[in-house]
């Protein structure tokens, strides 16, 4: 029998729409929150879930 686990948005701590297993790996995942309408990037393995903070971009000058 595997073990699943909800995937909670980060930012209102609400239960999203995915659900992951022990052995599930997420790089670079965009998880989109129902509750708060917010996406974030992140990394899940083995139920460790990582927060991705990537700079917003830099407009550039002409």
């Amino acid at each position: 029998m595997k073990f699943d686990k909800w995937l909670f948005c980060p930012i209102c701590h609400n239960k999203s729409r995915v659900k992951l297993r022990a052995d599930t790996e997420l790089k670079n995942f965009p998880l989109f929150c129902p509750k708060c309408k917010n996406e974030t990037l992140v990394n899940a393995k083995q139920f460790n879930i990582e927060v991705i903070k990537e700079p917003d971009a830099k407009t550039q000058s002409l």
